[in-house]
Formats: structure tokens, C-alpha cells, sequence
């Protein structure tokens, strides 16, 4: 069974940067859109960056200009760099990939298990 592994949580003062790694825990056939979403303290889980196979991004208003979501096509990777962090910021991220596991499987929607980002004013 697949698993996306998330790295790069963390607390860190307002203003701050932070980088979240994401990759999925074996080799697998491909992998279509991959994103990042946060579920800030008592609200619903939100979009904040997708990026496809061959690059092309979205951004969720409250982050562009600070955030850059990237990925790595060879390690399957998917990076977000996060500048500028406001405590708004705060939130358990996620990690979320269509992966499609070898040649006989259909995609499936991944989700990583969330770390932890912390932004203190």
C-alpha cells in the first residue's frame, strides 16, 4: 500500500520560512495533479497550491505571491516553499496526489497524514 510521507513542519516566528516535502513511500506508475491543503484551527480543510504533471500551478489568493508549490517528476516529489508566514498560516498541511499505482490501476486520490505548522507572531 502507497502512503504519502510529508517532512518540514514546524514552528517558526512571523515572517519566517518553512519548506514541506512531500513523496509517496514506494514507486509507483504515475502520479497526475499533486497539491498542498490546510486545515487551519476551526475551520474546514482549504486548498492552498496544486501544480500538475507538466508544471502548471494554482494558487489559493490568501498565499500567492508567498508560496511556491514545486515538484519533482523523477522522485515523484512535491515541495512547497513557504515565505513570509503569517500566523494565519497556522494549520495542520496536507499533502494530496493522484497516483496511479502500476499499469493495470485506475488513479486514486492519496492524502498525506498532516504536519504541523505553526507560525507565532
Amino acid at each position: 500500500q502507497v502512503q504519502l510521507v510529508e517532512s518540514g513542519g514546524g514552528l517558526v516566528q512571523a515572517g519566517g520560512s518553512l519548506t514541506l516535502s512531500c513523496a509517496p513511500s514506494g514507486r509507483v506508475w504515475n502520479i497526475g495533479v499533486m497539491g498542498w491543503y490546510r486545515r487551519n484551527p476551526g475551520k474546514q480543510r482549504e486548498m492552498v497550491a496544486t501544480v500538475t504533471f507538466d508544471g502548471t500551478t494554482n494558487y489559493a489568493d490568501s498565499v500567492k505571491g508567498r508560496f511556491t508549490i514545486s515538484r519533482d517528476n523523477v522522485e515523484d516529489a512535491v515541495y512547497l516553499q513557504m515565505n513570509d508566514l503569517k500566523p494565519e498560516d497556522t494549520g495542520v498541511y496536507y499533502c494530496n496526489a493522484f497516483i496511479t499505482r502500476t499499469i493495470r490501476t485506475i488513479p486514486t486520490n492519496y492524502w498525506g497524514q498532516g504536519t504541523q505548522v505553526t507560525v507565532s507572531s
